[in-house]
């Protein structure tokens, strides 16, 4: 008889359009010399995108997807440096939108 291996825990991750969302925010964000790097974490209860400033420095932005907050809170947070969640929601566009400098309000 052969002992069946445990099954790797499954992880959370970010899709292609979610993926896109993203990297259409930090193109404008590095063009614009604001931004310099990021990382993506796959762990097993959420996925983050973390943005930096500088490679050495603490993440400016976490982009978080957490599932489990899906029915609750929205899937989808924005974490500032200080750790202060500035958005949460379940559209990932309209929770981008907290950390998108590109998109000012203009007064005519």
């Amino acid at each position: 008889m052969v002992a069946s291996q445990p099954r790797p825990a499954p992880m959370v991750a970010f899709d292609r359009s979610e993926l896109n969302e993203i990297l259409k925010i930090y193109g404008r964000m590095v063009a614009a010399g604001e931004w310099r790097d990021y990382a993506i974490d796959h762990l097993k209860d959420r996925a983050v995108f973390s943005v930096f400033r500088r490679s050495s420095e603490v993440p400016l932005y976490r982009i978080e997807k957490d599932p489990a907050l899906a029915r609750r809170q929205g899937a989808y947070s924005i974490v500032a440096q200080t750790g202060m969640i500035l958005k949460r929601g379940p559209d990932l566009a309209k929770v981008l939108r907290a950390i998108d400098k590109s998109l000012k309000i203009v007064s005519g």
